[in-house]
């Protein structure tokens, strides 16, 4: 089989013949009345018509079916309003009508200011590209679309520079990669070749005259190369299909530029492609070519024998051919082909020089290439069309920014998870949101391709209400995470000041200075005195624990004097650290629903044969017990500051995220702290957890401390003790 692959630079001549070697007689016939027909409704406008004519005649080339090619006739009439939907789909059925809305629905692309003001930068480009894939249901709306942008490159070649440069960088930036990973070639080359013939005319015009020939001449070349090559494997025995093309400007052009070499360097400007039945027939194949052409030995490469690194198999040579011209032919199985234009080793990877850095949508774009060769069987089997659009079509949603730079969020996004996006302070101060100029709802859903506009003011401020989940106002870990934050920051400086307060208040009966705080930050396990009066104003450190430590040193005379009033005081019975002043020879036990621990403020509870019940004094069992029984009342203190090990019970609230736990035990661990429970409770729907953490401390202090660093971690919004 010979087939030579080539494409047209220039708009191609009409000369009333439709397609006839590339469409049937009944397609033929199918189109020409359509077009008569439009041509008949838009005589004021016959250019839609010729447009339209000429990307159908860009498309038969790929074998599309009647309603694709009847989609491209129509599509230029449609996007200038010369067609309603509603004749459309009376007319021609509900399915040409959704094919060419989403024709129009990427007409989009045309409209970002960002390629046309300054360089976009390459994840913006990438965005754009798979924003184009996901937006549409139906891949051959890409199809059209390509060939729509060929049309439109074809028309600016006469128009001002400025005109040509933004739709050719448009095409070069977005629209050719699309069709190179697409597999396009066809219509790759044609996009590449007009673009950079705009955008590097001088550059063009040298490769071009470098080349000695025309483009035609190449073609020819290389198509009686095939027909030779062709008959010689025959004669061989050797089952093979071959085919070949030239080298396009700009793939001459972009290999000169990636290798640094000159054009007379350049081996491969023509290209033959030997697709074989077999291994063993690859080898007989190269052997056919080296015993018929002189081949390079510094340009041979067997990736058969060594697969490149993302599993490409091919055998590379380059052979001086008639004319002494030098031609490069790969050779390779049917199934090597396969794996190089659909698996891991797919041609644009190694391209574009991005092997291996997104797979999951490259497996989406291998399932498109699939699509467009199934298209035919596609047409009556709608199982197919569901898995394959449920394997391609990612679960995110593509939104522009008013200056036209695409957004990426997932998909049920609201305007507030796209204000936290953009900046934090964006989305402390939204006050409203508008899509596509219309004001929407907080809650509202994002979809692809709309334009996002944030209303902000300078005192708006968020809500707490934005981080109930059932309301639906977030719904991105991010935004959510920024919000916690902005509110843990604020209850911080309402902590900082109450804790200030307090502190000074009592510092000023002592006549000592709240400087002096600073001395006993390490006493409590801080870094800044900040910090320190924030936790006592937020209750973590009780206020009379560092005034204790602030207070001076009383001299050996003072405390001579308190050990002989001590020792004159009533005995005590004791139990652990605790005493029970007065009583003698009473059980004293701690409460299990607080367990507290030495330092923290405590009370004791007469009970009936268990003695005195030791609670923490802010105990809400003891609370509701002293409401009951309030005569059964003691006072109770912490005799000494004896080690001793005491277990207490937290509850820790924080978002529910891959890697919590482990975060918190390496805490425990690097705290060298006992654990005696730990249980975890997520709620799927809320996405928050809860820990029940029961722990092993020596006194109060070792918890703050602890507690302290619980709170450091990402996702943490409160840690407290339980029963407390």
């Amino acid at each position: 089989m010979v087939y030579v692959r080539s494409t047209h630079v220039d708009k191609p001549e009409h000369n009333g013949d439709w397609l006839q070697h590339v469409m049937s007689a009944e397609v033929k016939a199918h189109l020409a009345e359509r077009e008569q027909g439009l041509r008949d409704g838009l005589s004021d406008a016959p250019e839609l018509v010729l447009k339209g004519r000429e990307m159908v005649e860009i498309l038969a080339a790929l074998n599309l079916d009647d309603e694709s090619l009847l989609a491209a006739l129509y599509s230029p009439a449609y996007q200038a309003h010369k067609l309603s939907r509603e004749f459309i789909a009376e007319n021609h059925g509900e399915r040409l009508a959704e094919l060419l809305d989403a024709v129009q629905q990427m007409q989009m692309i045309s409209e970002l200011q960002s390629f046309q003001h300054g360089k976009p930068n390459v994840e913006q480009i990438d965005n754009v590209r798979r924003m184009l894939l996901s937006m549409v249901a139906d891949v051959r709306a890409v199809l059209i679309k390509l060939a729509e942008r060929i049309c439109r490159l074809r028309e600016v070649k006469n128009a001002d520079e400025e005109t040509r440069v933004l739709v050719a960088k448009e095409c070069q930036d977005i629209y050719a990669p699309l069709a190179n990973r697409l597999g396009i070639g066809q219509l790759k080359w044609e996009l590449e070749d007009l673009a950079f013939r705009y955008l590097h005319p001088q550059t063009y015009k040298a490769i071009a005259k470098q080349l000695l020939e025309r483009r035609v001449d190449r073609e020819n070349y290389i198509e009686s190369f095939v027909q030779h090559l062709t008959e010689q494997l025959q004669l061989q025995g050797v089952s093979a299909n071959v085919y070949g093309r030239p080298k396009h400007i700009y793939s001459i052009w972009r290999k000169m530029q990636k290798k640094h070499l000159d054009f007379e360097q350049l081996y491969d400007i023509r290209a033959v492609r030997v697709i074989t039945d077999s291994l063993k027939d690859c080898y007989a194949a190269l052997g056919v070519v080296h015993s018929e052409w002189r081949h390079i030995q510094s340009e041979f490469d067997d990736y058969i024998a060594t697969p490149k690194a993302n599993g490409y198999q091919s055998i590379h040579t380059v052979v001086i051919g008639p004319e002494d011209k030098h031609v490069e032919i790969q050779i390779r199985t049917q199934a090597m082909h396969d794996d190089a234009e659909l698996g891991v080793a797919a041609h644009w990877l190694y391209k574009e020089g991005n092997a291996g850095k997104s797979g999951g949508f490259e497996e989406k774009i291998a399932w498109l290439r699939k699509l467009l060769a199934w298209h035919e069987d596609m047409a009556e089997n709608d199982e197919l069309v569901a898995e394959i659009r449920s394997q391609v079509f990612e679960d995110r949603v593509y939104v522009f920014t008013p200056k036209g730079e695409v957004v990426d969020l997932p998909h049920g996004a609201t305007p507030l998870d796209f204000a936290y996006y953009i900046h934090s302070q964006v989305g402390h101060r939204c006050v409203g949101a508008k899509v596509d100029g219309h004001i929407v709802p907080f809650t509202y859903s994002l979809r692809n391709g709309e334009r996002v506009e944030i209303l902000t003011q300078k005192t708006s401020k968020p809500r707490r209400d934005w981080l109930n989940p059932a309301l639906g106002y977030l719904r991105t870990s991010r935004a959510r995470s920024k919000v916690v934050t902005y509110f843990k920051k604020l209850d911080r400086d309402k902590h900082l000041k109450a804790g200030r307060e307090l502190l000074e208040a009592e510092l000023q009966k002592l006549a000592i200075p709240l400087s002096q705080a600073a001395t006993v930050l390490e006493r409590f396990n801080f870094n800044t005195l900040d910090d320190l009066l924030a936790a006592i104003g937020a209750g973590d450190v009780r206020l009379n624990q560092v005034v204790n430590q602030l207070k001076p040193t009383p001299d050996a005379t003072s405390e001579r004097l308190e050990r002989l009033q001590r020792q004159r005081q009533p005995k005590s019975s004791k139990q652990g650290d605790v005493s029970v002043q007065g009583i003698g020879n009473l059980l004293v036990q701690f409460a299990k629903c607080c367990q507290p621990i030495p330092g923290e403020p405590i009370m004791g509870f007469v009970t009936q044969g268990r003695g005195v019940s030791v609670h923490h004094r802010d105990c809400e069992q003891l609370k509701h017990l002293l409401e009951t029984y309030p005569e059964r009342g003691l006072q109770v203190h912490w005799s000494r500051a004896e080690q001793g090990r005491y277990r207490a019970d937290l509850v820790i609230d924080a978002d529910d995220r891959n890697g919590l736990l482990h975060d918190i035990t390496s805490i425990l661990a690097n705290e060298k702290t006992s654990v005696a429970q730990l249980d975890s409770k997520q709620d799927p729907v809320s996405q928050q957890a809860r820990i029940s953490l029961g722990v092993v401390v020596d006194g109060q202090t070792t918890l703050q401390r602890l507690v302290s660093r619980l709170l450091q971690v990402k996702g943490v919004h409160k840690v407290e003790r339980s029963g407390v």
